[in-house]
């Protein structure tokens, strides 16, 4: 049968309601899985207890889902790697130095320069949104102190353009994962289907444009308004009942003691897994050429080489790629020993194992709803009671409700892409603009979730009191979703 009725409906369903009242994604998708394999073996719960252990163990059959599982673990090790090498507080001193420069010579919008920047640092540490948010609180709090801009403007800032900019920008963990669900959903070519897709990845875009908007424009309204207010008028970065969220260790790995900070330590293996990456993506997709394309430029062989390569083999390379040339970047350098560098991989893969584990489940699930036709059953009905043009503003709508409440967007993306996906696909609407709709809607409830980590994280980098963050951040999160919704009613009806 092409579906189980309503009850194709009831796994992703359950890991959505058990996500949101437990907190606990890990535990309601594989309640989900369970339901699932449950559900296909005509409630036998002894026979849906050993499918849901194969269908974890078939997870690694398919090549594609263990690199981009092995990516996500490695990508661990080189960020314990920028912090220890102490490439992240090199990175801290050079801009340092040009904040003291603008200061010293006073420029009337030095406000305006420091958010900037902030705002830029954000941006290019793309490669997780955790040390984004950590970096950028770290380094710019004591000057955004210093020119009476409240913290809360700090967070907001931080928080903006951590999980925004990752996505944008999929040379890291998200767009291994994402990728991987493609290759579940069925897509061939998953890292052209993404980039493609990132044309309706209307949220991010908007969440990134707004706040350059509000530091040009010095326009900023709502609770934002009121501590701009507080900050300039009576010099309080804080509110005088505010209770900052303060950690007395911002970064889990402390810099090894007596070397140089060096900037470079941190962005060299960055730069090296980021150009790797298309690299790779040329490589393993050149085979595909055909004879005929054998006249063609060489950027359109490349291009088509890079639409046709292996998403999840060029990630994976690309780490180990650049976790090698760090380990003999910092033996030259003599700051670090080979002995010292095992340890530093295993506790930085140990440290991303809860994500690989989430990886894990969320092909696990992503399967089990292709077998119960999820996908198909929610398009049959959609099909009768909602346009086709609604799809994917509903699909985001659902996204942001499902993030939001869970405060995961990597969780979103696990439940909402294999039932967008099948439904877009039966519906005839365009498939890219479905999957921009669920990376969108993930994004907005890892933006401004109150449970979000990474909304925690910039409340205590920027030392600014958590409800205070998300309440004056809110109205701007709303306001992007909003025009990002009311895009996806527009585009989906044209």
């Amino acid at each position: 049968m092409e579906h189980f009725g309503l009850l194709s409906l009831l796994p992703p369903v359950l890991a959505i309601i058990l996500a949101i009242v437990t907190r606990q994604v890990y535990v309601s998708l594989l309640v989900g899985i369970f339901i699932g394999w449950w559900i296909i073996n005509d409630g036998n719960l002894w026979l849906g207890f050993l499918d849901t252990i194969q269908g974890l163990v078939d997870v690694f059959a398919d090549a594609g889902n263990t690199r981009t599982i092995m990516f996500c673990a490695l990508v661990g090790a080189l960020i314990v790697f920028i912090q220890r090498s102490g490439g992240v507080e090199g990175f801290i001193l050079k801009v340092q130095k040009l904040l003291d420069k603008y200061e010293a010579k006073k420029s009337g919008n030095a406000r305006v320069i420091v958010q900037l920047l902030a705002w830029l640092t954000g941006v290019l540490i793309f490669v997780e949104s955790s040390i984004s948010v950590l970096t950028v609180g770290t380094l710019y709090r004591p000057i955004f102190d210093k020119l009476k801009i409240p913290r809360e403007k700090l967070a907001y800032i931080a928080d903006s353009s951590s999980a925004p900019s990752s996505i944008l920008i999929p040379f890291n963990g998200w767009g291994a994962f994402i990728m991987g669900l493609l290759v579940a959903s069925g897509f061939s070519n998953p890292f052209a289907t993404m980039m493609q897709a990132m044309v309706y990845n209307f949220y991010p875009l908007f969440a990134l444009v707004l706040v350059l908007v509000i530091i040009f424009s010095k326009k900023d309204f709502g609770a934002m308004a009121k501590a701009e207010n507080r900050a300039v008028e009576h010099g309080k970065v804080i509110g005088d009942d505010a209770i900052p969220m303060v950690s007395d260790e911002l970064t889990n790995i402390e810099p090894i003691e007596n070397i140089p900070y060096r900037a470079r330590n941190m962005i060299v293996p960055i730069l090296i897994m980021v150009v790797m990456m298309p690299i790779m993506l040329t490589y393993t997709g050149w085979s595909a050429l055909t004879p005929e394309m054998s006249s063609d430029s060489l950027l359109s062989k490349v291009s088509f080489a890079i639409g046709n390569g292996s998403g999840s083999t060029s990630v994976l390379v690309a780490v180990v790629i650049s976790l090698l040339a760090s380990m003999v970047f910092y033996l030259l350098q003599g700051i670090m020993k080979m002995n010292d560098m095992i340890d530093l991989t295993i506790k930085g893969i140990a440290g991303l194992m809860p994500l690989a584990l989430l990886m894990l489940l969320a092909f696990a699930i992503g399967a089990v709803c292709k077998n119960l036709g999820t996908g198909t059953y929610v398009a049959s009905i959609a099909s009768e009671t909602v346009p086709a043009g609604m799809i994917p503003f509903l699909v985001f709508v659902l996204s942001c409700f499902i993030a939001f409440s869970t405060g995961t967007s990597w969780g979103t993306f696990a439940i909402m892409i294999p039932i967008a996906v099948p439904l877009a696909q039966t519906m005839d609407v365009n498939v890219l603009m479905a999957i921009a709709a669920v990376m969108g809607g993930g994004v907005f409830g890892d933006h401004c979730s109150p449970i979000s980590d990474t909304t925690i994280l910039s409340s205590m980098a920027s030392a600014s009191d958590h409800i205070d963050h998300v309440r004056t951040q809110l109205p701007y999160a709303f306001l992007a979703g909003g025009l990002a919704a009311l895009m996806y009613l527009v585009v989906g009806f044209l």
